[in-house]
C-alpha cells in the first residue's frame, strides 16, 4: 500500500468536511488524493436536481485540493470502491460516520474486511474539518 489517499462521498454537500480532512493529509504525506462516488446500478448518478448541485459542488471541492472525483454505477458498492482501492493502490480511507440508527458499521466492516492494509478514518457527521 501507498500514502495515496481515497475519499467516499455521497451526493450530499456535508461530504465537504471528508474531501478536507482528505486534503490534509494529502498534504502529510505528499500523496495522490482520489474522491468517488459509487451509485447503485439501476438508479440515475445526477438524481434530483439538488442531488446534481451537490455532486458538482463536490467535483469543484475536489478539484480545489487537486483531487480527481470518480463517480461509478456498480450493483456492489463496497466491492466496486475496494476494487478502485486497489486498482490505485490505496493506503488511506476517508469515510463519514454512519448515520445514530445504524446498530452496526455497516459499509466501514465490510470495506475494512475487504482491506485489512488500508487506515480508515471515520469522520464524525459533526466534525468540521
Amino acid at each position: 500500500m501507498t500514502d495515496d489517499i481515497m475519499v467516499c462521498v455521497t451526493q450530499q454537500r456535508t461530504c465537504e468536511r471528508l474531501i478536507n480532512k482528505g486534503a490534509i493529509l494529502k498534504e502529510k504525506y505528499g500523496s495522490n488524493l482520489y474522491v468517488i462516488h459509487v451509485a447503485k446500478e439501476g438508479t440515475d448518478i445526477l438524481g434530483s436536481k439538488d442531488e446534481g448541485n451537490a455532486l458538482e459542488y463536490l467535483f469543484d471541492i475536489s478539484k480545489g485540493v487537486g483531487a480527481d472525483l470518480t463517480v461509478l454505477k456498480s450493483r456492489d458498492i463496497v466491492e466496486a470502491i475496494a476494487e478502485f482501492a486497489v486498482r490505485k493502490n490505496i493506503g488511506h480511507i476517508i469515510l463519514g460516520e454512519p448515520p445514530k440508527e445504524y446498530k452496526n458499521e455497516g459499509i466501514i466492516a465490510e470495506l475494512k474486511s475487504k482491506l485489512p492494509l488500508c487506515r480508515f478514518y471515520i469522520i464524525p457527521a459533526n466534525e468540521l474539518v
